[in-house]
């Protein structure tokens, strides 16, 4: 085998291509967050805080507008209910999609 041969890498530049288009390796985290979109979440912050509730828009600074919060302490307790909640997008530590039971 020569030296510049890669044995893992496709044999055919068509074939790498078609791997690369597939539309299973496409999904990004904007597609995430258009599928969860009016849907149950759970967004964590840096300061341990967790807030669930329904998202209802962001946009590009990863601001959350949520309806039906509530909001979690550190401890994982019930802290407050709000019927909405405005979360600035450099708080975020991570947004998980939940299952509609709570």
């Amino acid at each position: 085998m020569a030296d510049s041969e890669d044995p893992i890498a496709p044999t055919d530049q068509e074939g790498a291509e078609k791997a690369e288009t597939t539309p299973a390796t496409k999904k990004t985290p904007s597609d995430f967050l258009r599928l969860v979109l009016g849907r149950p979440i759970r967004v964590k912050l840096n300061s341990g805080v967790e807030y669930r509730g329904v998202l209802a828009c962001l946009d590009g600074f990863l601001n959350i507008a949520m309806e039906q919060t509530e909001e979690y302490n550190v401890d994982g307790q019930l802290r407050a209910k709000y019927g909405d909640c405005f979360i600035r997008g450099n708080n975020v530590l991570y947004i998980s999609a939940q299952s509609k039971k709570r």
